[in-house]
């Protein structure tokens, strides 16, 4: 489906899009190595030499994680990150080519400068439906998206949203401990899947390896991640719910 710029980047629903941010307290944080293995299995599963992991406030987006662009500052002015705009959306937004086609809501000028030249960012959905940020992987050279890839990279990014519900949860409840275990556990999972990219691009001599069969069992990797998560999250409710109860 062809992308449809959208009129402004401020969303109808930005108060309450705020308010979720907000609520997770996770913005203008300090790095988590966490969100750093996310970054860099998703350069590394496209076979990119960037990826961003962005949270966008009323005015800035700020990176959580960064992996392959140590120029880049903490923060850009939201009408310079085409993550302003990827935001936004329910899917993957996809640029295959910067020079052929941009983006009209942000700045063209900071990707030139940066000599970046495609672009993929799935959004971070949270349980109440809001974006909060996105999850990107950019490259120096044109590179087409597959409709596969799309749904990979939402996947990734879905994990990273659940991700950020258990530490918010866990770090509510005051169990900073449970959510270094979570951490472990989950990066555990995540250098598996690192472990499996790798071996996928030497059998391919580094090739695009997004056939069906090579896709579902990447997926059945972050699928692994996803049920994990889940449990984490499952068992902090029931001790929330628990520690609510009178007497």
């Amino acid at each position: 489906m062809a992308y449809v710029q959208p009129a402004s980047l401020i969303p109808d629903n930005e108060l309450d899009r705020l308010r979720t941010l907000y609520q997770y307290q996770i913005l203008n944080t300090t790095p988590e190595r966490i969100f750093d293995d996310y970054v860099a299995l998703a350069a590394q599963l496209f076979n990119l030499p960037i990826s961003l992991l962005s949270l966008v406030d009323a005015e800035e987006v700020y990176f959580k994680a960064n992996s392959g662009m140590d120029c880049l500052p903490a923060t850009l002015p939201r009408a310079d990150s085409l993550c302003s705009a990827a935001v936004l959306e329910e899917a993957t937004m996809v640029f295959p080519d910067l020079t052929q086609e941009r983006c009209n809501l942000v700045n063209p000028a900071v990707a030139e400068s940066a000599g970046l030249r495609s672009y993929a960012g799935a959004p971070l959905r949270m349980p109440n439906g809001h974006n909060i940020g996105t999850l990107c992987v950019i490259g120096r050279e044109a590179r087409e998206v597959t409709p596969g890839e799309e749904a990979l990279l939402l996947h990734l990014a879905d994990l990273v949203s659940l991700t950020i519900e258990v530490r918010s949860v866990l770090l509510a409840q005051g169990q900073p401990e449970k959510w270094r275990e979570a951490q472990v556990q989950l990066q555990t999972h995540l250098l598996d899947a690192s472990t499996l990219a790798r071996y996928l691009a030497a059998r391919t001599n580094g090739a695009a390896f997004f056939n069906e069969d090579v896709q579902q069992t990447v997926v059945r990797r972050l699928d692994d991640i996803g049920l994990m998560l889940r449990r984490h999250l499952g068992e902090a409710q029931r001790l929330g719910a628990t520690s609510q109860q009178p007497g």
